[in-house]
C-alpha cells in the first residue's frame, strides 16, 4: 500500500469525524436541551393512606400444609425441586452452590455450617427448619424473612408447597416424623 493510499485513507476518516461533531452541534442548536418545569402530561396517582393493620410486621400467612404430608406426592417434590438445582444441591455431604446444600433439612437448624454464608436475618431468627417455617419460607420467602438472600418467589399452591417438603424429608437416612394430630389441629386452628 503506498504511502498516498494511508494518507487519503486517514483523511476519510477525520472528515468523517470532524462531520459527526459538526452535526451533533447543529442539533445542539437547532433543538436545545432544556429541563421541563412539570411533567407535559401530568399523571394522578392517588395516595392510599396505611392503616395500622396493612402495616403490621407479621406476614401474609401461608395456608396449613401439615395434613397434606402424610399423602404428599414425593414424586411430584423431586420434580419441583429441579429448579431448586441451579442453586441448591440435595445430596449427602454435597458442597454449597450459589444456596447451601439443602440433604437433611427437616428439624436441622437454621444457618447451619455447611460452607454457605447465610444472611444475616436468617442466623438471627435461629431455630430449627420445622415443617411449618419451611412452609412459610417456601410460600415467599422475602415475606417471610425480611434480609434473606434467596431469590425465589416462592409457591403459591399448598399442594405444591407439601409435595416439597415432603420430598426434602425424603431426603435423610432417618426422617423426621410426619406430624402429630395435635401439631395438624394445632396448625389449623392458628
Amino acid at each position: 500500500m503506498s504511502d498516498l493510499t494511508v494518507n487519503k485513507i486517514s483523511a476519510g476518516l477525520l472528515c468523517g469525524g470532524l462531520l459527526i461533531m459538526a452535526s451533533i452541534k447543529t442539533a445542539d442548536i437547532l433543538l436545545p436541551h432544556e429541563e421541563i418545569a412539570e411533567n407535559t402530561y401530568p399523571i394522578e396517582v392517588a395516595e392510599v393512606a396505611a392503616d395500622a393493620s396493612s402495616a403490621s410486621a407479621e406476614p401474609v400467612k401461608a395456608e396449613p400444609i401439615l395434613a397434606m404430608l402424610a399423602s404428599a406426592d414425593i414424586a411430584k417434590g423431586e420434580k419441583l425441586a429441579k429448579k431448586c438445582t441451579a442453586c441448591h444441591g440435595f445430596e449427602e455431604g454435597g458442597a454449597a452452590k450459589v444456596g447451601p446444600n439443602l440433604y437433611n433439612l427437616i428439624n436441622a437448624p437454621k444457618g447451619r455450617d455447611g460452607g454457605f454464608a447465610y444472611s444475616a436475618a436468617l442466623v438471627e431468627r435461629g431455630g430449627d427448619w420445622s415443617y411449618t417455617e419451611l412452609n412459610g419460607f417456601l410460600h415467599k420467602p422475602k415475606t417471610w424473612l425480611s434480609g434473606t438472600k434467596m431469590n425465589f418467589a416462592g409457591l403459591k399452591k399448598p399442594e405444591d408447597r407439601a409435595n416439597l417438603i415432603a420430598w426434602m424429608r425424603s431426603l435423610s437416612a432417618n426422617p423426621a416424623a410426619l406430624p402429630s394430630a395435635e401439631a395438624i389441629a394445632a396448625e389449623e386452628n392458628s
